[in-house]
């Protein structure tokens, strides 16, 4: 059976996520593949190589699918809890007789059905009596065509929950939230609002010195002193993250001499990331921060597969980073001229460098991110990593973020 499913968010108005589209290497057009109903089960990731269920995919969040044609029609996996589980119709199928009584049978399962990529075609309009989301691309969405935004009026007139696809700017965002869009999916919370540049300042001299310290080769833990006695909310945060109880829950730690005999060094130095990253956070979704956790303990995993020294823990830092733009509105470029990160460093952050063992981690997590199984495929052959392995990192991260993240609210 099948095991290489990648997801993209769906985001709330508040930019907050409300559930995942997964997308399935082995299926046509990144639809659930076609497979017997009864290997369809809850536990549907499950091969020789992973075993994980679907919420640890969506960590308990809904599940959109796209399905194509044929299995609406001869092989519905019917064993999938409907409370989980979204269908997307997507827009290659053919609106029959036939299609329209599978799609009026699954509702009546309980089922909700979405329907992908409309485009306000006639043909649609015998699912919409079935349909409980409509997805339409952005570029379908013209704000300055009385008919286009009359013809989304009376979609959420009929009660019709109306999703955003390809959102890739906050601009976007804020243009299409008046028109009454229910939710939004695409990569505009990774993008930086370049019309709103943050004074970051005050915050980018304690920053600074603790990135400084995660990345040095040494560690001085009375220079490390000296800039937590300036801050003692510097201090209460850190051992606040060392205290999760996701993380450390036989020891108490109560200082950072403590927590050195207890960590050993190069894992108090990703803890002191951390907390850069959390002082950079702002009023930025909580999701920009996961996406960032994700990172980081995708490359500090990819890094132990690839042989590289852990100590700085550079990858961890690079992708841990890698959305700093975005957190603080300012281009890349400028960003790397005052964080003390190696060039190397700086280079594949910027996408000067797209080869060597850190590009390469940078870039299997766009990759993963945006579903590119071409580029997958490409580094796992390129690194000597096997799919399965990079898989079941990737998951493995995911699921570390997600326990992570309620650290940062």
């Amino acid at each position: 059976m099948f095991a290489y499913v990648a997801r993209q968010a769906i985001y709330n108005r508040k930019k907050q996520v409300f559930a995942y589209e997964l997308l399935f290497r082995d299926g046509v057009e990144n639809c659930f593949p076609d497979v017997l109903p009864d290997e369809a089960t809850s536990n549907m990731l499950a091969d020789s190589h992973l075993t994980i269920g679907l919420e640890s995919i969506t960590f308990n969040k809904p599940a959109f699918i796209n399905f194509h044609e044929d299995t609406l029609l001869y092989r519905f996996p019917a064993t999938l809890n409907p409370l989980d589980v979204v269908i997307e119709i997507v827009e290659t199928v053919n609106v029959s007789p036939e299609l329209i009584l599978a799609c009026q049978h699954i509702s009546d399962l309980g089922y909700k059905i979405a329907l992908d990529d409309y485009d306000f075609s006639q043909k649609w309009d015998v699912l919409l009596p079935f349909t409980h989301f409509i997805k339409i691309e952005v570029n379908d969405i013209d704000i300055s065509d009385e008919n286009r935004l009359e013809q989304i009026k009376k979609l959420k007139d009929d009660g019709k929950i109306l999703i955003a696809e390809r959102v890739e700017t906050i601009e976007e965002f804020d243009q299409l939230l008046p028109l009454g869009i229910d939710y939004f999916q695409g990569y505009f919370l990774s993008k930086p609002e370049m019309v709103k540049h943050r004074n970051i300042e005050v915050s980018v001299s304690s920053v600074i010195e603790l990135v400084g310290i995660s990345v040095s080769a040494d560690f001085n833990l009375n220079d490390v002193n000296k800039v937590f006695e300036t801050d003692l909310g510097l201090s209460f945060k850190l051992m606040r993250f060392i205290n999760s109880p996701m993380l450390n829950k036989r020891h108490s730690i109560g200082s950072l001499s403590h927590a050195i005999k207890y960590l050993g060094e190069v894992e108090l130095k990703k803890f002191i990331a951390l907390l850069a990253i959390a002082n950079l956070k702002g009023n930025k979704p909580l999701e920009l921060i996961v996406s960032s956790l994700r990172r980081a303990q995708f490359c500090k995993l990819l890094g132990t597969q690839m042989d590289v020294k852990e100590d700085p823990p550079n990858g961890f830092i690079m992708g841990l980073f890698s959305l700093v733009d975005a957190l603080l509105d300012k281009p890349m470029q400028d960003l790397m001229s005052s964080l003390p990160f190696s060039d190397e460093c700086k280079d594949v952050l910027c996408q000067q460098r797209t080869h060597g063992k850190l590009a390469y981690q940078y870039r299997l997590c766009v990759a993963f991110e945006r579903a590119d199984w071409q580029e997958i495929d490409k580094l796992a052959q390129t690194t000597k990593i096997d799919l399965p392995t990079l898989f079941s990192l990737y998951y493995e991260a995911s699921q570390w973020a997600h326990d992570m993240k309620n650290t940062f609210k």
